[in-house]
């Protein structure tokens, strides 16, 4: 594309502040007519504050925002939508109880003689609408009855009814699967080539050189580079996101010899089915799969989480034969969930007090809690792991993704914790924290703990596994050892022999 080629979006000077804080300084973006172009930074780097003054959530303090040479004045989400802009949110502005079609309208129903909702009509344009994205979904299908990727196209659709000249989409790809991008990508695609405009805010590099040709890299609130992606590599990208060089690891293996955990029959319906392995002392074990292939609902079920139907679960040789989290926690094992804000925080609570959960007896042993101790042993953790700001007594819902995990972490190394279970721990954590994860880890297995990680980023197995186990429909399908680790052997394993021959 033309260096000279006119702007669809262009923000200049845009600045935002909030008490003790400026969260936007003088910003400036440009976005050209049918371009794809990514919008960069760790957490914290200003881009929910941008996206929110885009959307027409937040007001600026200061500078302009233009729409095809247009400058406008952003009110309100109506107004934004009115100019041509939608947000496609990561979670997903979605009613599960109605149809697609009475989601595609939500808040703006066609009605018949200015009374009754005209919901043929509404069909009919939502199936128009969904015709070039995906013919598949029935504008009469509940919501709730897709896939997400399914559910992020009804929102694509949903803006392409109000004629949207930009879109902007926050990590779309979180809960895909590799073919479920591969989908998106392709509608990207054939946005861009009717002429719509896309940011895509993502933290997984590999999908932003395959989908978008530029990037604007933000750090601090503040405009740092405009790159061509096709002209630089994803380490210099990085760098121009954090500031500095991240140094590549190679895998380090710590383990021993020792069985810490066995795992014999496991089973909870169909939704894991037979489940056998052992894990060793300071052994990081991966597993792998297909969302919905058991992996979640395997740790759940290790971790007392939910009910198991079968099979059993041994610690150091002895059984756990209450079942609950109870009892896992007491026979050392810890959960870090994959939905974090949902089942692994107290949001309202502090990070301390987070931090300090399942150690609370210790820290009250007659009901009295020990507070100066407390805030002590916590607050040494925290610095450990390296808790950015450093301010424990903070509520934890005010940190960034990647800090609530560090939080979640410390957790469990104060419980003294030997079986550390991980799912998706990287899961909408920016590219330097991810660093962080990954060390934390490896210091743990360092330290003689061991360490289960699901995860849908391949990349992120083949560096942390010293083995992947890969589940399909609910079983264990293959032990993969370390040597004959690669992503075509992992995928080979997780797709059904009938996906793959079709």
């Amino acid at each position: 594309m033309a260096s000279d080629a006119p702007s669809r979006l262009h923000i200049q000077g845009l600045t935002k502040r909030f008490p003790g804080v400026v969260a936007l300084g003088e910003m400036s973006l440009r976005v050209r007519p049918g371009e794809v172009h990514a919008l960069l930074g760790e957490n914290g780097a200003g881009k929910s504050t941008l996206m929110r003054i885009l959307s027409g959530v937040l007001r600026p303090d200061e500078g302009t925002i233009a729409v095809d040479g247009e400058e406008l004045t952003l009110r309100s989400p109506l107004a934004a939508r009115r100019a041509g802009i939608a947000m496609i949110h990561q979670e997903l502005q979605q009613v599960p109880e109605l149809t697609v079609a009475q989601n595609m309208f939500l808040g703006r129903a066609l009605r018949r003689g200015g009374l009754f909702v005209d919901r043929a009509r509404q069909e009919a344009l939502a199936a128009e609408a969904l015709a070039p994205l995906d013919s598949a979904i029935r504008p009469d299908a509940p919501i709730r009855s897709l896939r997400v990727a399914q559910r992020q196209i009804v929102e694509i659709a949903r803006a392409l009814l109000d004629n949207a000249r930009i879109i902007a989409m926050d990590e779309p790809t979180s809960s895909l699967t590799p073919s479920e991008f591969e989908r998106l990508a392709a509608v990207i695609a054939g946005l861009a080539a009717r002429g719509v405009s896309i940011i895509y805010v993502s933290h997984k590099m590999d999908e932003v050189f395959r989908t978008c040709s530029r990037a604007t890299i933000m750090r601090d609130g503040r405009f740092i580079a405009d790159l061509d992606l096709a002209g630089t590599t994803e380490g210099a990208v990085v760098a121009q996101m954090v500031g500095r060089e991240l140094a590549v690891a190679e895998h380090r293996s710590s383990v021993q010899a020792e069985t810490v955990l066995s795992v014999r029959g496991l089973s909870a319906g169909t939704k894991v089915v037979d489940a056998s392995f052992d894990l060793r002392r300071g052994e990081v074990l991966g597993i792998a799969g297909l969302i919905g292939s058991g992996r979640t609902e395997l740790l759940r079920l290790i971790a007392g989480a939910d009910r198991r139907s079968g099979g059993t679960v041994a610690v150091n040789g002895r059984p756990l034969v209450r079942a609950g989290t109870r009892a896992a926690i007491a026979a050392g094992i810890g959960l870090v969930p994959e939905e974090r804000k949902r089942d692994g925080i107290v949001p309202q609570r502090s990070m301390v007090a987070n931090v300090a959960l399942p150690s609370m007896p210790r820290f009250a042993p007659r009901g009295i809690v020990r507070g100066r101790r407390l805030r002590a042993e916590a607050g040494r953790l925290l610095a450990e792991v390296n808790l950015r700001p450093m301010q424990i007594d903070r509520p934890i819902r005010l940190f960034s993704g990647g800090n609530q995990q560090k939080g979640i972490i410390a957790r469990w190394i104060a419980a003294g914790t030997q079986i550390l279970l991980f799912d998706e721990p990287t899961r909408g954590i920016d590219i330097g924290a991810k660093a962080e994860i990954y060390g934390l880890i490896e210091r743990l297995a360092a330290e003689g703990k061991s360490v289960i990680v699901v995860s849908s980023e391949l990349p992120e197995l083949l560096r942390l596994s010293d083995r992947v186990l890969v589940m399909r429909q609910g079983r264990i399908a293959a032990e993969l050892p370390r040597e004959a680790l690669s992503e075509q052997a992992i995928v080979a394993h997780a797709v059904p022999q009938s996906v793959r021959a079709a």
